[in-house]
């Protein structure tokens, strides 16, 4: 199955699971995948991390610069205007990534989909709308992508899975009031949010990643310390 270009890190034989953790606008696969070796992940839990690079496009609104983006930008107010044709194509490009891992024996109750900023909005996008259960959704300094379409395309299997939310209280990117709303709006429908905020610009900091490592270990039963990843696959 063609995919997108991507990064590959194993933290053990036999992976238990896998995580795909999409990166920010104008960054690519390897912005995140230095934080594996961060995370406190249980020593017994492997799993495999995978970091797509997004399509390279023009943003409109850093004056049409082809950069990497899951979607276009065109307006300071981000959630205004959405790209829905971008969002969409990048979508299929992350649903052939779970499917590549099922085709590899990792069902997609065992996959989890990742993401900061443009690329967490894509992980709830992609998550919340997929028809077979994700084992759980992180959306880093993200917000909720498509909303009025969600009621319609929500998927049932999806209705429980734990998603985690982190964001900076002093975000100038993706204000943390936006990241708020999109958290009521899924509260509102009776989705499981896992909220945590922190004194912090666009960025992560040292207790966020204990938290996705907390989130992470409680997903596949594991809990421990932290061990390095045993192998990486480049492009």
């Amino acid at each position: 199955m063609e995919c997108l270009p991507h990064l590959e890190l194993v933290t053990g034989d036999d992976p238990a699971g896998t995580v795909i953790w999409m990166h920010g606008l104008g960054a690519d696969g390897w912005d995140f995948l230095p934080i594996v070796r961060e995370l406190p992940i249980a020593p017994e839990l492997h799993l495999r991390f995978i970091f797509p690079h997004a399509p390279e496009r023009p943003v409109t609104l850093n004056n049409g610069y082809v950069m990497r983006a899951w979607y276009d930008i065109a307006m300071t107010d981000i959630a205004r205007l959405p790209d829905e044709q971008g969002i969409r194509e990048s979508q299929a490009e992350v649903v052939r990534l779970i499917a590549r891992e099922r085709e590899r024996g990792v069902p997609a109750e065992r996959v989890v989909l990742a993401g900061f900023s443009q690329g967490g909005a894509m992980a709830l996008q992609v998550g919340l709308r997929h028809a077979e259960r994700l084992a759980g959704i992180v959306a880093l300094s993200s917000y909720l992508l498509l909303g009025d379409s969600l009621d319609k395309e929500a998927a049932g299997a999806n209705k429980l899975t734990p998603i985690l939310m982190v964001h900076g209280t002093q975000d100038p990117v993706i204000p943390v009031q936006l990241a708020e709303r999109s958290r009521a709006a899924l509260e509102s429908r009776g989705y499981r949010v896992q909220w945590q905020a922190y004194p912090m610009p666009h960025s992560v900091c040292a207790e966020e990643v204990v938290v996705i490592a907390d989130f992470l270990n409680g997903l596949f039963a594991a809990g421990g310390a932290a061990q390095p990843p045993s192998s990486i696959l480049l492009p």
